[in-house]
């Protein structure tokens, strides 16, 4: 086997920085915890996210992360 002349490529894990819903303010590293669909009524589809320390903090789950 031949040995790669190139330097190995670090892993990144890019964090989103954005709105927490839990604390109400932005924050680095938030992710995806439950998105509200709208139905056929009136009522407001949208997505809730929560940093680090309130996923911890509340117990929440990122939906990527669920089984």
């Amino acid at each position: 086997m031949a040995d790669s002349t190139q330097a190995p490529v670090p892993v990144r894990n890019p964090a989103a920085y954005g709105w927490c819903a839990w604390h109400e303010n932005y924050a680095r590293g938030v992710r995806l915890i439950h998105v509200i669909e709208q139905g056929s009524g009136p009522g407001t589809a949208g997505k809730r996210f929560a940093c680090r320390p309130c996923r911890h903090a509340y117990d929440l789950v990122p939906l990527a992360d669920r089984p």
